[in-house]
């Protein structure tokens, strides 16, 4: 921790014109004094001055926005050979309150807390790659807005222009507004169509002098990173932008401890988010966003290993198959169409084989034996007369056993046997068997070996 390694920390808190410094003792973190200097160097050297009146050798400076408003002080004290710690989110106060004294305070007394310290960027080849590729991020948006702006000046002009510049591509239509010769607006009927060309062409030699500004600062960064980070170039998939990027993050050696912290730095460490026996993790929404998880310049390039093998790439023209979420049980069989009930490849069972699986089907536990018909009188009453008739069913002659089969003449196609075609509930024990015993007369159905219900 920072409080066992020195006596005093000197936090600053900067802003355009001037910078606050305090004093706090590493063992009481008790402030010694404060006071307020100028962003010039010779403010920068009267509170260095000041500084050694007040600490001892063994002192570490705690500069708040290092990267910004700090950068003069941060810049000054690390030429004068002082440990500078870059101060970064500050955690809030109890009751709120806000000065410059109190933020120098507080950024002192919180890094005496923190086990590990940030160290400021680096200049030179860094700051030059920074401001050149800041200057070109800058260009890039704005030539972005005036392209939007430009295809929504086409959707609102007058039909007659609107349907010459209809279906032009970006470079055709930036083009073919450039040569737009308008005149001036005059008072009249023909004064929005003359109106509407004059915008678009003056959007249009915007767009144009952005996508030269742009690749003029393109030239010089690519020379940077060639000078400063070959190595960056020789990666599959990433250019002089990419390489500009990674390398204005990472600043110089020593800043990032390891890969993890630099993934971390880069907004695409995942972030713990466990409770309970519940074991997940988040996407990290910090970091430098300029190189994180999918920056608009990044382009896909496939792996020069994975490129040459071919089962990586294979059926990429064929659309993709939308699989159910939830599969077909397996009882779902679904009967052939015009299925001969024999063949000489595949001859029919014998009928006594037939018979003794339809009979275990359709049997009950306990069999009764035929019973003899019985007479059913149907009786008729008038004022007059009684006359009673009665009707004898026909005697059955099967005598318990199952009706003849008959050969299935077309199957329907639409039907599956989803529904179970027979009650096996009292002869399996549970639902799972019920299922398959489903399926097994499903398929002897199917097949013309059974007869249908």
């Amino acid at each position: 921790m920072l409080a066992t390694m020195v006596d005093h920390v000197i936090g600053i808190d900067p802003d355009r014109d001037w910078v606050t410094a305090s004093v706090v003792d590493a063992s009481t973190t008790a402030e010694l004094a404060s006071a307020r200097f100028g962003t010039t160097s010779r403010g920068y050297a009267q509170m260095l001055g000041w500084a050694n009146q007040h600490t001892t050798a063994e002192r570490a400076w705690a500069v708040e926005g290092a990267g910004s408003y700090g950068t003069g002080a941060a810049t000054y004290l690390c030429a004068a050979g002082e440990w500078v710690i870059e101060f970064t989110h500050p955690y809030p106060t109890r009751d709120g309150a806000k000065t410059d004294a109190l933020d120098a305070r507080r950024a002192a007394r919180q890094t005496l807390g923190r086990s590990r310290t940030s160290v400021p960027r680096a200049r030179g080849d860094r700051e030059a790659l920074r401001v050149l590729e800041t200057t070109r991020q800058g260009a890039q948006t704005a030539r972005t807005a005036a392209i939007n702006a430009l295809k929504a000046l086409v959707v609102t002009a007058p039909v007659d222009l609107r349907d010459k510049l209809r279906g032009l591509t970006t470079t055709a239509l930036v083009t073919k507004c450039h040569k737009f010769r308008p005149g001036q607006p005059t008072p009249g009927s023909r004064n929005e169509p003359t109106a509407t060309k004059m915008a678009m062409r003056s959007l249009a030699r915007r767009i144009r002098a952005l996508t030269t500004e742009i690749a003029e600062l393109k030239a010089p960064i690519a020379e940077l990173v060639e000078a400063v980070a070959p190595q960056l170039l020789d990666q599959p998939g990433i250019g002089p932008i990419t390489a500009a990027q990674i390398y204005i993050a990472w600043s110089h050696p020593g800043r990032c401890r390891n890969e993890a912290a630099f993934a971390r730095l880069a907004g695409v460490a995942p972030l713990e988010a466990s409770s309970g026996q519940q074991t997940r993790h988040r996407l990290n929404r910090r970091g430098d966003r300029q190189h994180g998880p999918s920056p608009p310049h990044h382009r896909y390039h496939p792996h020069p290993t994975l490129s040459q093998n071919p089962g990586v790439h294979r059926q990429t023209h064929q659309p993709r198959k939308n699989h159910p979420r939830n599969p077909p049980l397996p009882q779902k069989v679904h009967r052939p169409r015009d299925l001969p009930t024999s063949s000489p490849t595949h001859p029919k069972p014998p009928t006594a084989t037939i018979y003794a699986v339809y009979a275990k089907t359709t049997a009950s536990p306990s069999p009764r034996p035929p019973q003899p018909s019985k007479p059913t009188q149907t009786a008729s009453h008038n004022s007059n007369e009684a006359s009673t008739t009665t009707t004898t069913s026909p005697p059955n002659t099967n005598n318990g056993s199952p009706p003849p089969h008959h050969p299935p003449t077309q199957f329907d196609n639409h039907r599956s046997i989803e529904e179970p075609l027979y009650s096996w509930s009292s002869v399996c024990g549970n639902q799972r068997q019920e299922r398959s015993c489903n399926a097994s007369i499903g398929i002897l159905n199917g097949v013309g070996i059974l007869p249908r219900k």
